[in-house]
């Protein structure tokens, strides 16, 4: 990220100033551009920093629109994005890692508050592609499409926008009027979507449409599933069906003692939606410990506070009627459950099963030169295109980690090279800038600033409603949580180096464009570089 190009300068030799010691340097001071940490993070390829610092000074359209060149749904990952950011945040090591999900999910409230609304192409190339599946990768790579002038239509199977982050997030975690509204932002940009088409053939769909290329993002909407023996009394379902059905008109009945088998989140969403429609008891059982546990902790400890219960180290061997058998595990060596053979009842309402989901790849059997393995589609990693030329595939479908930020980065990176794929040049990605790591801050110039901390709805309204747990940032805690961000790396012209300079050799070139060294009067003493709180000064090698 570079919010400036400083540039240097030299005086002419023949000028008639005096005093000039130039000539005395070993090393000589150089403004710098680096990587940080939260950037380098964002499987989205947000440039966090970039808008964080729009943000602190309180212009937030700006920064809205800094965030939404690359990631078109702030206020949905403001609310589902599992911020792996703040994880690598230099700030953590000060003090706490600065909530940049809290602002994002702010900044996303605030554009759809005010109708803030994307620009539609100022051209258009006559290049018409397909994209398939209308959840987070789909419509990412349809805005991201739009934006480089081409036509798109998108096909969705099913009869609303948003994929699994509609039926598959639950409503206390992504209110529908969020989705709609970021989801409808984009179609106002000239992407044409058609609900309640399914397309089995993409191979035909292609041909038919005259499409020039093609995007595949189908979700993950098949339930796994594992076999346990049985009666046809045992109220056996699956979790994506449950969750699916909360879209209906009708949710599904649970009964008053539900029983959740899985460990992933997706296990935690459906016993905390189990709790919301009244079930007394709401039990998970996982094969190994809470460590183990795939699920994030933040989820673990919201269920568990809302009353769902965890059986650890057990598995369901069988159902009858209204109870299951319940085996006790043990790790191994490996940290692989084993058996124990020691079994106990537990009576349940429901039995619902959270074990992962697979995709449905059919509509690629009659396309030749494709890759199938592990129940994903093989892309090469740096385009992501298929074997088959023109068709690019990303979210569920092909390798990688399965949620929301991922998926919509796959959507990003996809448009990008189709873009170059319909042009008939590659896409190079720019080179990185080296990492903007912690041993480069001066973390005695920034006083301690405590981490906001968003709301939380009341427990009982939690466990009785799918109101909206989590809350969101004022505007004045936005402003200061934006100004707890250290610029990592990069000059937020603090003026430091231009105070410290014992030679006067630092020169100001005006606000939003750093600053200049006079190299003619530096003499290479190193003093803007220790002083600079971000790190954004290297000391160089004088060239002879």
């Amino acid at each position: 990220m570079s919010m400036q190009k400083p540039f240097a300068i030299t005086l002419d030799p023949g000028s008639s100033l005096a005093n000039k010691t130039g000539s005395w340097r070993t090393e000589r001071p150089v403004y710098v551009d680096r990587l940080p940490p939260c950037n380098a993070e964002c499987p989205a390829g947000e440039d966090i920093q970039g808008w964080l610092f729009h943000a602190e000074s309180g212009d937030y359209r700006s920064a809205w629109g800094h965030l939404t060149r690359d990631n078109p749904f702030p206020a949905i990952m403001g609310r589902v994005c599992y911020h792996t950011c703040e994880g690598v945040c230099n700030r953590g090591k000060i003090d706490a890692s600065v909530g940049i999900n809290s602002v994002e999910r702010f900044l996303g409230d605030l554009a759809l508050q005010e109708h803030w609304q994307f620009e539609p192409p100022a051209q258009e190339t006559g290049k018409h592609v397909l994209v398939v599946g209308a959840g987070p990768s789909g419509m990412s790579a349809a805005y991201h499409l739009r934006r480089f002038g081409h036509a798109v239509t998108v096909a969705e199977a099913g009869p609303a926008m948003g994929g699994m982050m509609r039926f598959g997030i639950p409503k206390y975690r992504l209110p529908r009027d969020v989705l709609d509204g970021e989801m409808q932002r984009i179609v106002a940009m000239g992407v044409r979507v058609q609900l309640n088409t399914k397309v089995d053939d993409i191979a035909h769909t292609l041909r038919d449409g005259s499409y020039d290329a093609a995007f595949l993002a189908v979700g993950a909407h098949i339930a796994k599933r594992a076999y346990i023996p049985a009666k046809d009394s045992s109220h056996i379902l699956d979790a994506v069906a449950v969750l699916r059905s909360m879209e209906g008109a009708e949710p599904p009945l649970l009964g008053r003692r539900v029983v959740v088998y899985g460990g992933g989140n997706t296990a935690i969403d459906v016993a905390r939606t189990a709790k919301r429609l009244g079930a007394t008891e709401a039990i998970i059982v996982y094969r190994r410990t809470r460590e183990k546990m795939p699920a994030h902790d933040f989820e673990v400890e919201e269920a568990l506070e809302e009353g769902v219960m965890m059986k650890w180290l057990s598995t369901i061997t069988s159902a009858e009627g209204g109870s299951l058998t319940i085996e006790k595990m043990v790790l191994d060596e490996h940290g692989k459950p084993q058996p124990t053979g020691e079994v106990e009842t537990l009576e349940s309402d429901s039995l619902v099963l959270a074990l992962g989901q697979d995709v449905d790849l059919s509509l690629l059997d009659n396309v030749p030169s494709l890759e199938r393995k592990d129940g994903v589609v093989q892309v090469d990693p740096l385009t992501m295109m298929t074997g088959h030329p023109g068709l690019f595939a990303g979210g569920d479908m092909v390798p990688a980690e399965r949620n929301v930020t991922v998926a919509v980065g796959h959507g990003k990176k996809a448009a990008r090279h189709i873009d170059a794929w319909l042009r008939g040049v590659a896409a190079n990605a720019a080179p990185k800038h080296a990492p903007a790591d912690f041993a480069r801050i001066n973390a005695w110039y920034y006083s301690d600033a405590p981490k906001t901390v968003r709301p939380q709805l009341d427990l009982a309204r939690r466990t009785s409603s799918f109101d909206e747990v989590q809350g969101g940032l004022t505007p004045d805690n936005a402003l200061f949580e934006a100004r707890r961000c250290l610029s990592c790396g990069n000059c937020f012209e603090c003026d430091n180096c231009y105070g410290v300079c014992p030679d006067n050799a630092v020169i100001k070139l005006g606000p939003g464009n750093g600053f200049a060294f006079n190299y003619d009067y530096c003499k290479g003493c190193g003093v803007c570089a220790a002083e600079c709180p971000c790190g954004a000064i290297d000391m160089v090698p004088e060239e002879v």
